[in-house]
């Protein structure tokens, strides 16, 4: 199957809703939103965060890293299904990126905003090597890899601004 290469390509909603593989990767339809899939994403990320938050941090990390490689397989395949190449609707990869920016966090709605908004600001802007790894690395471990960076460079900002007493919970 040829992978087009318009992001943001209309794909019926039909298409996501009635394909298991496609309705994980568009983070349970949240994807499907027509401005800002990826924000909306996040926001859908946020109540499965707060249930996993309650996790010992070992098994919350150990769940981000399955949630990681099975996103890498689903959102290949959905790349594929669909035929387009990182549709901005799949958005397993802001569930992952999220989780790792608030992982070992306190799970107030203050922390949570800020990680929210951290991690929404990497990933949008995407500064080096995020911008790099985002157009050299295709495939589900491509559509992953930039948001796991992202992520891990919003866990640094929110950690730093958390112990430096910068931000208060």
């Amino acid at each position: 199957m040829n992978i087009m290469h318009n992001k943001r390509q209309q794909i019926p909603a039909s298409r996501v809703l009635q394909n298991p593989i496609c309705f994980l990767a568009f983070g349970f339809g949240s994807g499907l939103a027509p401005k800002a899939p990826g924000t909306f994403g996040t926001l859908a990320a946020v109540p499965f965060y707060l249930l996993f938050a309650k996790l010992p941090l070992p098994a919350y990390l150990a769940l981000t890293l399955l949630l990681f490689l099975i996103g890498v397989w689903v959102c290949g395949r959905c790349e594929q299904i669909l035929g387009v190449d990182d549709h901005s609707g799949i958005v397993w990869d802001e569930f992952v990126g999220l989780f790792i920016t608030l992982a070992g966090a306190p799970a107030s709605p203050y922390v949570v905003m800020a990680g929210f908004c951290l991690f929404r600001l990497f990933d949008i802007f995407k500064p080096w090597p995020i911008s790099w790894l985002d157009r050299h690395v295709h495939g589900g471990l491509g559509i992953m890899l930039d948001d796991v960076l992202a992520g891990a460079y919003a866990w640094l900002v929110l950690f730093a601004l958390l112990n430096f007493g910068l931000f208060k919970p």
